[in-house]
């Protein structure tokens, strides 16, 4: 086969950084090559000794002075609403009803469905985002649009058609019985199928009854290959109403717990409003909390106690939740992130930023050995980044003395622009897109 060395700096992760000077866990190369053979790294050090080293034959593509890193992973995104990112004037239960659940019901024509899954993987490649794990909508057909079009581009991608068989229009329900059916076909037919990774996706605990969260339970015992992907505690009605439809369930998390969907393949997203007990359940199970920040500001959910769930022993991811959130960019998503802690009184340094976009998601998404790292043996999924790409950006550049500071500069002024390249299985795709 082919080999491909790509030469830049090189930046990337074996641990999360324990502070701002932290770099134990950093692994910096100033003049790096990362060689490529069938989709994957074979060998990433020092260009004098790695990509002097590669056959004659290789293609070598120099994206010097650029930083090169893992590509970025997004663990909770809705890829059906794209177009309502930006919908004005609401928090949770009505942008639902006015936005989402009238948008969603578009899915149900498949030409539809494939047109917004074309344009979706444009945006992930757009934005440098190689993995993420997207919600579907109730439709079978908009699954099948959203692996096909990932297939097409080989793209490692989590995703799953939504179960809600409550509290949504009739056009927007399945059954507890269909949802089960429609999912476990789903599933035979996508997981594990080249790059493609299942998630099995009851909404929330409001869209679904007991009978049908019990079937999503009996699938996620069927299938423990497969993730679980759901919603929980973003808002504060959302949380009474959840509390009215299970009275006897302890609390909101409790009603996920009792029919065995929390577990290390399983995404919460938001968990905003925990009490200890739901804090102490998700670490006991190894379940994700998902922090969102620009969709719990854009909604005004509230703020995520960073903080408060890792030092209970909570696993953390960091997405972007389009469409409630408001950028395709894991830059921008981090931007508000760390100033959603700062109204908190904690601090997101630009070494963790860049380890939670890369591995840090990688390990909350159990694909750390595929995923999230420059290492002989991941798949070569990898984003190239320039700080200066805009007038702003290159003028701010001039006075940047480290690494962290270049980081940051990135995290705060950072966007699409700022992505010179992305990498899929060795194959640069933005380049290639009709922008």
């Amino acid at each position: 086969m082919s080999q491909t060395v790509l030469r830049g700096r090189i930046l990337t992760f074996t641990d999360a950084p324990r502070s701002a000077e932290d770099t134990d866990c950093v692994r910096y190369i100033v003049d790096g090559a990362i060689v490529i053979e069938n989709g994957q790294i074979i060998a990433a050090g020092e260009y004098t000794e790695v990509g002097w080293s590669a056959p004659a034959t290789s293609t070598v593509i120099d994206h010097r002075p650029h930083l090169i890193t893992p590509g970025f992973i997004d663990p909770h995104i809705h890829f059906s609403q794209m177009q309502v990112i930006g919908s004005f004037g609401v928090q949770l239960l009505d942008w639902l009803n006015t936005y989402t659940f009238v948008e969603e019901q578009k899915f149900g024509d498949p030409e539809h469905a494939s047109r917004i899954a074309s344009l979706f993987f444009d945006e992930m490649i757009r934005h440098g985002t190689t993995t993420a794990a997207a919600y579907c909508t109730v439709h079978a057909a908009s699954a099948d649009a959203f692996f096909t079009e990932a297939k097409r581009r080989n793209m490692l991608m989590i995703g799953g058609k939504v179960m809600m068989d409550r509290e949504a229009p009739r056009a927007l329900t399945d059954t507890a019985q269909s949802g089960y059916d429609e999912t476990r076909r789903l599933i035979r037919k996508w997981h594990g199928r080249g790059r493609a990774l299942y998630a099995i996706t009851p909404r929330f605990a409001i869209t679904s009854t007991p009978e049908q969260l019990e079937a999503a339970g009996a699938l996620a015992e069927e299938f423990p290959g497969c993730y679980v992907q759901t919603h929980l505690s973003e808002n504060h009605d959302e949380i009474a109403f959840t509390q009215s439809l299970y009275p006897e369930a302890p609390d909101y998390t409790g009603v996920y717990e009792q029919f065995g969907l929390l577990g290390p393949r399983t995404l919460l997203g938001h968990c905003i409003h925990l009490s200890e007990r739901e804090i102490e359940a998700l670490a006991y199970t190894g379940s994700v909390a998902v922090f969102c920040p620009t969709s719990n500001l854009f909604l005004g959910s509230g703020l995520f106690d960073w903080q408060r769930l890792a030092e209970g022993g909570v696993r953390i991811a960091v997405a972007t939740d389009v469409g409630g959130g408001t950028s395709y960019s894991m830059l921008r998503t981090f931007d508000e992130a760390y100033k959603v802690l700062q109204l908190n009184g904690q601090t997101l340094t630009p070494l963790l930023s860049f380890y939670m976009m890369t591995l840090g998601n990688a390990r909350a998404l159990s694909l750390s050995d595929r995923i999230g790292s420059i290492e002989p043996g991941q798949d070569a999924d990898l984003v190239v980044l320039d700080a200066g790409a805009t007038p702003a950006g290159a003028l701010r550049m001039e006075t940047v003395t480290s690494l962290s500071e270049e980081l940051f500069v990135l995290q705060t002024m950072g966007d699409d622009r700022s992505i010179v390249e992305t990498y899929v299985a060795g194959v640069g795709l933005k380049s290639r897109l009709a922008y």
